[in-house]
């Protein structure tokens, strides 16, 4: 090949020569045909050559030119060459590759330099785009060549390149994609890094025209902050704060920005003050993993993460030392914080994200000089907590360090005196000598040559130490044991002591028992758990130590099927050790995993009775899959023969109940769809409450979080199979006032699964004919033969209802044997039946001394016959689906049976009247448990039939032991089922308030009351709307129960207590702003008092203090529309109350109230941005003479005073749907195409419309794909009535490039099909911008636009001709009467070549 082409190319020379002295004479078409002639051989030549040489045949063609050395020889070749282009016998692509990657191509040869970028330049618009884009970088890396001092000489030679990326670049020659030409120039130049000097400010305003579509993208005041203040701060563990909003990434703690925009620098700024923010909460390791995509499976350290920890513990010193009231012996409000800090920095160390070393290091760094003592101790206790539980598996190095802290912080030259020992905080004064103490203790055992010598200054604190433990007699009186656990937890052999006597206090000695509720019950003595104060000042590592031992005496025990119960002691510390987050493997973990699973394998029932006791009434802030993993197991249990006793399976259900209906609105879906694929395991198989209770749960929880938003179907939704699941097992219908307050999708699936059900008259005569049955029966073991028989009808106790109507009592002992027969488990089906005859009965009653007379039965049969407990019958006529008239006769029961007689008000009563709620601070607790059983004595076994037969029979059936329920506690999450049932059903409100003003007292031992207070205003929200009164006695009932556990203003304000409870329907009070102004800066630190969040319902300050602050908005006697209008004027009004510069937080705090409410109130924010978009400002061209990018800017803005009513909505409208949940993210795509485009006309209209929308695109495209789609078509749809309505567009490149973005970074292809049609709509210039989308050729777009052209020219002449008059309207490119040229080198070639369809797929970048 090489030698046909030398001799080719060698006569085109020798004709170069011929022709050379003659050119000056030919005209510019005898020059053309010369060339033609030259190309001949060449032309015949390349035909017969293969396609895959095509590229080796280009590429030795360039190389030849380039060895030529005369100037004008290697013009003529290059004219060839770009006549060979020209007539389609070599492609523009080939060339322009071969010519910038030659490598005889320098910038030090200059002539070839100029004449190579000017062929360049005359062929390059007939390449491709995907090709001007590699071609682009090729040249940008070549130019990158070129020294930064040359020549002036050959500077004007060297432009020649500048002039070929001016011409790429050039938004009007649209050879490319602006955005593609952007990305590859970025990626080259980063941020701050300038371009060549060769491009001047070609690159740099290229850049600079990208900067308004990076804004579209960004939220508008996220860089608007100041130090140790963030804009946008979420609330950790609220719904929210789960979703991709907050992530960050996990090297430079920026947000992840799409696309390779010139964003603000701010954005490029680490996130460290949000990071911190996050940290600094309680219980927030999980959402500090999730910000991060730290995985706790994969060990991987990180830097930034480390560098905020050792920043929290330096301002943790420096607030220590500001404290007030500080002092070392009691501790200050800083103490929260450095317990906080304790546990977060063992679970981040300990999956080794961050380094133990290095952080001591940073922290002698950082404290170096800064004279911060006071709150030293505190820091060695943090230290020490880490230190004592790993220092035995790791490196002694490791911890020295820690020896260069010490003398940095204790500079004393006397020694430290001993503190008093009788106060919590002593332990933390002898942190520092304990660390010494197992520093000491590793080097010994490593026989290392680092032993450290007892520093001077803690040799009083060591010798306190020694000498203490020489006494072999401790007592419980001070906190000598706890520091003796801490200093010698590494030592087996001074260990065993301290820790022995500890142990020893809670197991008891052994020979002392006491009496456990119930008959037959007996516990091993100790009754006095250990005080929180003494737990607290144990390491983490002496903790470990002691719930070990614990949970190993419980697995011993549990296999020696020992006759004797736990020791109340026990129990009640092992809830209090379970706490603690920094022991999670050995505590919670192990509960769940290893000590449940023993138990039951051992088949010790009391004992496992003991632990779900403990889990219901005890534990706090436990992780949500740790109990949707116990109400799996609770749901195999249920199914075991062992466990079809009485009290045993009331006490399995219960707890299953309590598990459900305790599920947080934003945990639902996360671990349920874990089961997805076994769905079975997290559902009863025959309990149709517990699946009834999950459904109301999923109801809720879709409801709250707005997961079925926009949506009419359940289908290809995770919750789909569940359901499926549950209608297979226990199938049901739902009353028709309960399903209207479904979200729409599950009200279709069960109208669509509805089962038929047995009439109530049918029921009466299947029991008539039991009855007669039974009367005919004259001998016992017939009666037990036929009642008890496997398959009869669950008709029992409506045959003992009917026995005792019609005799007054029950004297067989017979039944009582029946109902042993039936099982537990089995009696569940018959009291459902019960239920349902109850309210056929009660319908039917004549009323008056009858209808008192079957509540006395009703009652006898739980009080007196003990032969249903009443919270699992309240529980089953709760649950039943009654319509109209019997719905409210169900009701009428549940509310007699509960207040009539006086048997369940005086336990209630009683109970809230002699106990409180903060069992973490009692150490007395059993007695008072015993002693309100003794008083009110629980009868599990159905006694009450035993003692009423003649004679009466003396039962002592062996009760499992109970350490904390009773009728009271069991009852009250069937009072929260019972409340929104008598919700629904409008005619019994009034019963509902009576059950209020009598039991509401019970929600002071409610573990989530203003949860569930939240939970049931914002379900039943349209319900409530009009029911104020209602709404009013419902908060009033549940707060004023918890009025004596609480500090004054812990919940409502003071305002609302004042007015809001006014109940005069004449005088209703209208909140105003101040109001609504006062409120909402609640929400800013420390407003609400601290507490100890680790038995607090709420898991720290901002989760309290949002969801208090909803429940005081929903409870307002005010329109939702009203209060979410109120709420957005707190900042589009001028508010006294709202400082200036903190603006940005008050909207972070008014979009997380605002989208944590129901969508009335939230909802109103579309009408804002409706008023806004037909705002003079957007519609008028003249009413904003400016740039409407500066309009926008809310930051810019606001800095220069100069900020409208437009910038503050769409701040404002950024900072609610940054914390919105997806499901009402979902709605946008709607207000888009339904609301907006009908209004949206101008520029500005749209560019406001696309930076609303544009931050939020990457969260459409991951979490809602459909939504994302519905958008992007949206968006050209809006565009489209922008250009028919203007006759310039001034911001067309703006509006490209967006939609660019869009199509590279989120849709892809997705949406060509119903874009196209719309682009070919569009006027031509801005059609030929968009071609790339479309897949249409530049010819097309180019004969489109001279077509427009023509057609404009006739019509602007036939007006002239038709007035003497004429206005000359400026021409502009962006006229829709103005064509846009095709490129120049277009004009010239018919190759102008539309590059293939498939050269125009793209999928995002």
């Amino acid at each position: 090949m090489e030698t046909q082409l030398q001799s080719i190319f060698e006569d085109v020379v020798v004709n170069i020569n011929m022709l050379c002295f003659r050119m000056f004479m030919d005209t510019p078409e005898d020059e053309r045909t010369k060339l033609i002639s030259c190309l001949g051989a060449f032309r015949q030549y390349w035909g017969t050559l293969p396609q895959e040489s095509h590229d080796q045949c280009v590429q030795w063609i360039v190389r030849f030119i380039h060895s030529q050395h005369s100037p004008k020889r290697i013009s003529f070749l290059y004219d060839c060459l770009a006549m060979a282009v020209e007539t389609s016998l070599l492609p523009p692509r080939m060339v322009c590759g071969a010519l910038i990657s030659s490598d005889s191509l320098e910038w030090e040869r200059t002539q070839l330099w100029a004449l190579t970028f000017k062929l360049i330049r005359k062929i390059i618009g007939g390449v491709d785009y995907k090709g001007v884009r590699d071609l682009l970088k090729t040249i940008l890396d070549k130019i990158q060549t070129i020294p930064t001092t040359v020549s002036s000489a050959v500077v004007q030679q060297l432009l020649a390149a500048t002039k070929v990326v001016e011409y790429i670049l050039d938004r009007n020659a649209c050879l490319l994609p602006a955005y593609l030409a952007v990305t590859e120039i970025r990626k080259m130049y980063p941020e701050g890094q300038l371009s060549h000097w060769l491009l001047g400010s070609v690159i740099s305003d290229f850049v600079d025209s990208f900067r308004p579509t990076a804004r579209i993208n960004s939220i508008s005041y996220i860089c608007l902050k100041a130090p140790r203040r963030c804009s946008l701060l979420p609330v950790v563990n609220n719904s929210g704060a789960i979703c991709n909003s907050w992530k960050l990434d996990p090297t430079s703690l920026c947000f992840p920005l799409r696309g390779m925009l010139p964003f603000d620098k701010d954005l490029f700024e680490p996130q460290t003050v949000l990071l911190r923010y996050v940290l600094e909460q309680p219980y927030s390791r999980e959402m500090v993993c999730n910000m991060l995509g730290l995985n706790k499976q994969q060990k991987q350290r990180c830097p930034v993460l480390e560098e905020q920890l050792v920043d929290l513990v330096v301002y943790a010193m420096e607030r220590s030392e500001t404290e007030e009231h500080f002092d070392a012996d009691i501790g200050g409000t800083s103490q929260l914080l450095w317990q906080h800090l304790s546990s977060q920095l063992i679970f981040f160390v300990l999956f080794q994200f961050a380094s133990f070393p290095h952080m001591v290091l940073s922290l002698h760094q950082k404290l170096a000089g800064r004279g911060l003592i006071k709150g030293r101790d505190h820091l060695m206790w943090v230290l020490l907590q880490f230190i004592s539980g790993s220092i035995q598996k790791n490196a002694l190095a490791d911890f020295l360090p820690v020896m260069k802290l010490f003398d940095l912080l204790y500079p004393e030259k006397e020694c430290i005196p001993v503190p008093d020992i009788n106060k919590p905080q002593s332990t933390h004064s002898f942190a520092m000598t304990c660390i010494w103490i197992h520093l000491n203790r590793k080097a010994q055992n490593d026989n290392s040559k680092l032993q450290i010598p007892i520093p001077h200054s803690l040799k009083l604190h060591h010798e306190f130490l020694q000498q203490s433990l020489r006494n072999k007699t401790l007592g419980m009186s001070d906190y000598k044991i706890a520091l003796l656990c801490n200093a010698y937890s590494t030592n087996s052999e001074c260990f065993t002591l301290p820790m022995g006597v500890l142990v020893e206090t809670i197991y008891g000695n052994g020979s002392m028992k006491i009496n456990l509720p119930g008959t037959s019950c007996v516990a091993s003595g100790s009754v006095t758990p250990l005080p929180m104060n003494l737990l607290d000042s144990l390491t983490v590592h002496a903790k470990m130590s002691l719930i070990h031992s614990i949970a190993t005496r419980v697995i011993k025990l549990a296999h020696a099927k020992s006759p004797h119960a736990l020791a109340p002691a026990l129990v009640e510390t092992y809830s209090r050790l379970l706490v603690y987050m920094e022991i999670e493997s050995l505590g919670i973990k192990g509960f769940i995993s290893q000590l449940l699973p023993n138990v039951f394998k051992s088949h010790a029932w009391g004992i496992l009775h003991t632990l779900l006791e403990m889990f219901s009434y005890r534990m706090h802030h436990i992780q949500p899959h740790y109990r949707v993993q116990l109400l799996s197991h609770l749901h195999s249990l249920a199914a075991v023969p062992q466990t079809n006793q009485n009290q045993l399976h009331l006490c399995v259900e219960s707890t299953a109940l309590r598990l459900i209906t305790a599920l947080g609105s934003s945990e639902v879906q996360p671990q349920f769809t874990r089961f997805l694929n076994d769905p079975k395991t997290v559902l009863s198989a025959e309990s149709e409450e517990l699946n009834r209770a999950l459904i109301l749960t999923l109801a809720r929880a879709t409801h709250v979080t707005d997961f079925f938003t926009g949506s009419d179907s359940i289908h290809g939704t995770w919750c789909k199979d569940i359901l499926q699941t549950i209608m297979t097992f226990t199938p049901h219908n739902w009353a028709s006032h309960t399903l209207s307050c479904f979200p729409a999708p599950l009200q279709a699936f069960f109208k669509q699964n509805n089962v038929p059900q047995e009439s109530r008259f049918n029921l009466k005569k299947n029991v008539e004919e039991e009855y007669r049955k039974w009367k005919s029966m004259a001998n016992e073991n017939d009666i037990i033969t036929h009642f008890s028989m496997q398959g009869s009808p669950p008709l029992f106790l409506c045959l003992l209802w009917k026995m005792l109507l019609e005799t007054d009592h029950i004297n067989q002992i017979g039944f009582r044997s029946v109902l042993e027969r039936i099982g537990a488990r089995a009696l569940v089906a018959h009291v459902r039946t019960f239920a349902d005859f109850l309210v056929y009965e009660f319908s039917t009653s004549a009323g008056g001394q009858q209808l008192n007379k079957c509540i006395e039965i009703l009652n006898d049969m739980v009080w007196k016959y003990n032969i249903v407990t009443l919270d699992r019958l309240i529980l089953c006529l709760a649950m039943r689906s009654h319509e109209g008239n019997e719905a409210q006769v169900c009701y009428f029961i549940i509310q007699l049976l509960l207040l009539k007689p006086n048997d369940f008000r005086n336990r209630v009563n009683d109970f809230v009247k002699e106990n409180s709620p903060e069992h973490w601070l009692q150490s007395d607790w059993h007695n008072k448990h015993m002693s309100y059983h003794k008083k009110y004595p629980e009868k599990l076994y159905f006694e009450g039939l035993a003692d009423q037969v003649n004679p009466p029979m003396q039962l002592q059936p062996q009760y499992l032991p109970i350490y904390f329920g009773n009728v009271c506690l069991r009852f009250l999450p069937v009072f929260d089922i019972v409340i929104h049932r008598f919700l629904e059903l409008l005619p019994v409100s009034k019963s509902l308030e009576t059950l209020l003003d009598h039991l509401g007292g019970l929600y002071k031992f409610h573990d989530r009351p203003v949860t569930y207070l939240y939970n049931t205003l914002h379900y039943y929200e349209r319900h409530l709307r009009d029911r104020t009164n209602l709404k009013r006695k419902l908060v009033h009932a549940i707060m004023s129960s918890l009025k004596d556990n609480r500090t004054p203003g812990w919940c409502l304000s003071e305002t609302y207590l004042k007015c809001g409870m006014n109940p005069r329907e004449d005088n209703v009070w209208t909140p105003d702003d101040t109001y609504y102004c006062k409120l909402i800066g609640r929400l800013s630190p420390g407003p609400f008092p601290n507490c100890d969040w680790r038995f607090n319902e709420f898991p720290n300050p901002a989760a309290h203090a949002l969801h208090v602050t909803c429940v005081e908005l929903m409870a307002l006697a005010v329109p939702g529309k009203e209060v979410g209008n109120a709420l957005l004027n707190v900042v589009l009004k001028s508010q006294p109350l709202v400082p200036r510069e903190n603006i940005t937080a008050w909207m972070n705090a008014i979009g997380l109230v605002i989208t944590a409410l129901p969508e009335p109130y939230w909802i109103v924010l579309h009408d804002r941005i409706v008023s806004v978009i037909g705002s003079p400002a957007l519609t008028s061209e003249t009413e904003w003479a400016g740039y409407p990018f500066a309009l926008l800017d809310f930051t810019a803005c606001h800095q220069s005073y100069s900020e409208m009513n437009c910038s503050y909505v769409l701040a404002l409208a950024h900072a609610v749907w940054h914390h919105s949940s997806i499901g009402q993210l979902s709605l946008i795509p709607k207000f888009l195409s339904e609301t907006l485009k009908p209004i949206v006309q101008t520029e500005f209209q749209l560019l406001y419309v696309y930076h609303l929308v544009g931050p939020f695109l990457q969260r459409f495209q991951q979490e809602r794909t459909r939504c994302m789609l519905e958008i992007g078509v949206a968006f050209y749809e809006m565009l489209q009535a922008v250009d028919q309505h203007c006759q310039h567009l001034s911001y067309m490149d703006p509006i490209c490039d967006f939609l660019y973005h869009i199509k590279y970074m989120y849709t892809g292809d997705s949406v060509k099909e119903q874009v196209e049609k719309i682009i070919m709509t569009l006027r031509p210039a801005m059609k030929l911008r968009l071609r790339f989308i479309t897949h249409s050729s530049m010819m097309e777009m180019a004969t489109s636009a001279a077509a427009a052209a023509a057609a404009a020219a006739a019509a602007a002449a036939a007006a002239a001709a038709a007035s003497s008059t004429s206005t000359t309207v400026p021409s502009s490119s962006s006229s829709a009467s103005t064509s846009q040229p095709a490129p120049s080198s277009l004009s010239s070639s018919s190759s102008a070549a539309s590059p293939s369809s498939s050269q125009h797929t793209h999928t995002p970048i």
